[in-house]
């Protein structure tokens, strides 16, 4: 199997609506950037987030259960910035960044994760409710 060169990759595009609903829901997510920055590089398993481990590693900014973390993941899930490790017996507990969700980290990688506003809560609360599709 070839081996792929990261350098050659292309960038994919995306709408700036797509962006701009994924950089919000990251921002209101109940996870610190340091989650998403070990998720460049690896894949990273519920129970790491999941109660006091999420706080002890920094992954998280007040313990969450088990439920609530998997619901709030599943959310990033179908916002597009995450998805499920797969190994050879089907879906893992583990999760990574899809190519959105990467090039979100990146950019703010080396700048401060913005504060959302009480606008972003409510608009994220609104959409991630009613599923809308912007």
């Amino acid at each position: 199997m070839p081996a792929v060169d990261g350098q050659n990759q292309k960038t994919l595009t995306y709408p700036h609506g797509t962006i701009k609903r994924a950089k919000r829901s990251l921002f209101c997510s109940p996870f610190n950037l340091i989650l998403f920055t070990a998720m460049l590089s690896e894949r990273v398993a519920l129970s790491e987030i999941a109660g006091n481990s999420g706080i002890h590693k920094g992954y998280t900014k007040r313990p969450l259960s088990e439920l609530a973390a998997e619901n709030a993941l599943a959310w990033l899930i179908q916002v597009g910035v995450l998805r499920r490790e797969v190994d050879g017996q089907g879906i893992t507990d583990s999760f990574r960044l899809t190519p959105l969700g990467r090039q979100i980290v990146e950019e703010f990688q080396h700048q401060p994760w913005p504060t959302p506003t009480w606008g972003d809560r409510f608009l994220n609360a609104v959409i991630r409710w009613f599923r809308l599709p912007f």
